[in-house]
């Protein structure tokens, strides 16, 4: 049972965008504890498509058109589809972790933003498995079901868990993805890949992490977690300090503390 949707939450926006990712994760959980009969597909090196996917999408795309029918779209599998509002642009990513997913890992989660002309005002993450719900809402403060969330509170590098996330395509940013973690890895406690870009930056967001960081991902994998990191308190930015990792696609996310810090090395 779901429990999440026990959780309060007051804004109508986020009502939708929550009931949204809960109707979702039912067709993912009964498709996760079948994993061995789904129909897979190569989409790219290293990034699969499953049957889930498209039946997670397509639940979510039904809901919030029925809810905000002008809005558009920017969505993982089905791409870019323009609305008759020019402003406000959902952008989803029906399963991220697919690879744990189809591997049976019980790591991955639906992902909904909400961008309003440049800038992301809105943002749900829902891990079916462990039944949690990150939520957050420009000026509102970020949530995980029904409790408040601010980032860690740790001050020192060498006290730092750091998550990362290579890169999907084969390109010069594998190269400095490698550089990166080089770089990072001697002046912090850990470096972890879970697998699931949108859950690092919701762990971030949680205080579970320090920070997170990877130089090439897609919107869907950032648009949610960054205004989930931005409301618990963190910092967000590309990872050479540029102001638009949503278009860059660089990110890198962390606490008050060790912003500037993890900046400098990356910066080198």
């Amino acid at each position: 049972m779901l429990t999440a949707t026990r959780t309060k939450i007051k804004s109508s926006l986020m009502t939708v965008m929550s009931s949204a990712a809960l109707k979702a994760a039912k067709g993912l959980i009964h498709d996760f504890n079948e994993v061995e009969h789904l129909q897979v597909s190569k989409k790219g090196p290293g990034n699969f498509v499953s049957t889930a996917d498209h039946r997670a999408e397509k639940t979510i795309r039904f809901e919030l058109q029925k809810a905000r029918p002008d809005f558009g779209f920017l969505l993982e599998e089905s791409g870019e589809i323009p609305g008759p509002d020019p402003h406000h642009r959902w952008i989803v990513d029906p399963l991220d972790g697919t690879t744990n997913f189809l591997h049976g890992i019980p790591h991955f989660a639906i992902s909904i933003g909400l961008q309003f002309e440049n800038e992301i005002i809105a943002g749900v993450i829902y891990d079916p498995i462990k039944d949690e719900l990150f939520y957050a809402e420009k000026g509102k403060g970020a949530y995980l079901n029904d409790r408040r969330l601010r980032v860690s509170a740790r001050k020192e590098l060498s006290d730092a868990l750091i998550l990362t996330e290579r890169p999907y395509k084969r390109s010069d940013e594998t190269e400095n993805f490698s550089l990166i973690c080089e770089n990072i890895r001697p002046h912090v406690a850990a470096l972890r890949q879970f697998g699931a870009s949108v859950l690092d930056l919701a762990y971030v967001a949680a205080g579970r992490s320090e920070g997170f960081i990877s130089p090439q991902l897609a919107p869907w994998d950032l648009a949610a977690g960054l205004i989930l990191v931005r409301e618990a308190g963190g910092y967000t930015s590309e990872i050479k300090g540029g102001k638009d990792p949503l278009k860059s696609g660089s990110i890198l996310a962390t606490n008050a503390y060790l912003y500037e810090p993890l900046l400098k090395i990356l910066q080198k």
